[in-house]
């Protein structure tokens, strides 16, 4: 629906056992109405089927803008390992709650997914995606990912380490 009614685009969707993790384009402009749609539909479908009584999602969403495609494989890579780092799977194409999944031809996707070519080497991007970044990368990225617009330390070293872990292949 969100595809369809409000044009967004999505490039890859997560869902961990309390958050979910989406990576999307907004042409519209319409991200806080789109949202606000998923976030009410996914709540009462969700809240339907298992019979709870409390929220399902634990607040407002959290954006960060990202405007380059260097920023863009960083977080990419990022939102897919999160299960992984979350030590809920070994590999990334073994989260089975991942539009990775679907992209992979292993289940069937609810929603489409807009791949832009990544998927033109599957064993090479997975190696990729499966690829553990330093703690010192990972930490840079969950801080850069909190921010309204998606900035990494400017510093000359963390710059060449980071493009060496997370640039796509």
């Amino acid at each position: 629906m969100l595809s369809h009614f409000y044009n967004v685009r999505i490039r890859a969707f997560i869902l961990m056992d309390n958050h979910f993790h989406l990576l999307a384009r907004f042409p519209r402009g319409n991200l806080s109405e789109a949202m606000a749609y998923f976030l009410r539909e996914t709540s009462r479908v969700m809240t339907k089927s298992s019979g709870r009584i409390n929220r399902t999602w634990g607040g407002r969403f959290h954006r960060s803008e990202i405007d380059s495609i260097h920023y863009f494989n960083h977080a990419y890579k990022y939102l897919y390992r999160n299960p992984v780092e979350a030590d809920l799977c070994e590999n990334v194409e073994f989260y089975p709650y991942s539009s990775l999944q679907g992209l992979l031809g292993i289940r069937r996707l609810a929603f489409p997914v807009f791949d832009d070519g990544l998927m033109r080497d599957p064993s090479k991007w997975l190696q990729w995606l499966n690829c553990k970044p330093s703690e010192a990368s990972f930490k840079a990225l969950k801080s850069a990912l909190r921010k309204q617009k998606f900035e990494l330390p400017r510093d000359r070293v963390t710059r060449a380490r980071n493009r060496l872990e997370y640039d796509a292949y």
